[in-house]
């Protein structure tokens, strides 16, 4: 994987300050864990919701995850900072692995199960997302930073795009057990890319209040939270929302269907994130942010109206271009703060936290919904919700949008 990216993207990168080789480490074990967690932990939600568990016992599931996740992100940076970003991904993937294993067998252990998945999966995701935040804003290219977003991204949406796929037709075949071994061997791989690069990896490094420059970070903080509201509507409540209303009667062919309808956005994904990446590096990033968070806000009110699946596979393509267009440049916005803003780490540990207070929020919105509402209304309501607080994110004041 490694040595294919490095052809690919080598020549183009022989101004970087960093070398290649370090960011096709970062990009392939990117790549390989995304492939995890898309066979995988996918269909968490679907499989719980086919266990008979009801949209309120899911969705308080995952408000328990996210407040745990914002509880531990400190303690998560303070061992990135002190044994670096490869240790990091090695452990988070490990913990990963008891967290996939317990899922697939929920028939048998019950609740046990659940809350096993929800403490190593919980554990495992605030590691990785701190070690991935402050690897890539370490190794990027300050010029062409956007550029290699884009290749990310491109990267991410393959994945997510064949992974589900490949996951649901194992599910339908050898059952969702298998699916999760396969899960659980790919976490492992995703992180030996990383490992011989653990000796240039930052550590010991110190995380201090004193100076953290809040003035100049809280509107990306806040706005993060947002984007830690929409990551769980795009996602947990609208593969719900496919499941339940789009296809109530769909048995194990589910999985199969839920990643075909990913599956359509690899193409759209692969020419807007050049396109994005090229926009952002020409210093358009601030403009690209506010329009990809209103049209998002509008993609979420399109899909109170969805009641298809030709509708939904338009849906998911409308969502991946004003997506693609906000995190993209909020990524760009956010890797150039922490660069100047002289406390990388606790930065993007902030960034995480509240990306996690987001999708605890959003969470519980979708609770209040189902409990005052029917199942359709229910998503309606979450959804138009979702719609208002999205264009939070616009309101993100990164320096480098204000030049």
């Amino acid at each position: 994987m490694k040595l294919f990216l490095y052809r690919i993207f080598q020549r183009r990168h022989f101004w970087r300050y960093a070398t290649f080789s370090q960011v096709a480490d970062l990009y392939a074990s990117r790549t390989l864990r995304e492939a995890a967690i898309y066979i995988g932990a996918g269909f968490t939600s679907v499989y719980l919701y086919k266990a008979h568990y009801s949209i309120v016992f899911i969705m308080s599931f995952w408000a328990i995850i996210y407040f745990g996740k914002a509880i531990i992100t400190p303690i998560a940076g303070l061992m990135v900072a002190r044994i670096g970003t490869a240790n990091g991904t090695l452990i988070s993937n490990l913990l990963y692995i008891p967290a996939m294993l317990a899922i697939g067998y929920l028939p048998n252990w019950g609740i046990f199960a659940i809350i096993m998945f929800a403490i190593c999966m919980g554990a495992s995701g605030t590691l990785y997302g701190v070690c991935y935040l402050v690897e890539f804003s370490k190794v990027k290219n300050p010029i062409h930073a956007g550029k290699e977003i884009g290749f990310m991204n491109i990267l991410e949406r393959a994945t997510i795009a064949i992974s589900p796929v490949i996951g649901g037709l194992i599910a339908l075949f050898f059952g969702v057990q298998v699916t999760m071994w396969v899960a659980s061997v790919l976490f492992v791989l995703s992180a030996i890319p990383l490992l011989k690069s653990s000796s240039q990896s930052e550590k010991r490094q110190s995380i201090t209040i004193k100076g953290f420059p809040w003035r100049m970070v809280i509107n990306s903080l806040i706005a993060r939270s947002c984007e830690g509201y929409d990551n769980v509507a795009t996602t947990i409540v609208w593969g719900l929302f496919i499941t339940i209303i789009i296809f109530p009667t769909a048995g194990n062919d589910i999985y199969v269907i839920i990643g075909a309808l990913s599956s359509v956005m690899i193409i759209v994904a692969i020419i807007i994130s050049i396109i994005y990446g090229k926009i952002i590096d020409n210093n358009k990033g601030g403009n690209l942010l506010k329009l990809g968070a209103i049209s998002n806000s509008l993609v979420h009110l399109s899909r109170i109206f969805v009641t298809t699946p030709t509708a939904a596979v338009g849906v998911n393509i409308a969502n991946e271009t004003a997506t693609t267009a906000q995190n993209m440049a909020f990524l760009r916005g956010m890797f150039d703060t922490a660069d100047i803003s002289g406390h990388r780490i606790m930065y993007l540990v902030g960034i995480e936290l509240m990306n996690s207070i987001g999708a605890m929020v959003a969470s519980i919105a979708m609770i209040l919904c189902a409990m005052s509402f029917s199942k359709i209304d229910s998503f309606r309501a979450f959804f138009l919700i979702a719609a208002f607080v999205i264009l939070g994110v616009g309101t993100a004041r990164f320096p480098m949008y204000r030049k």
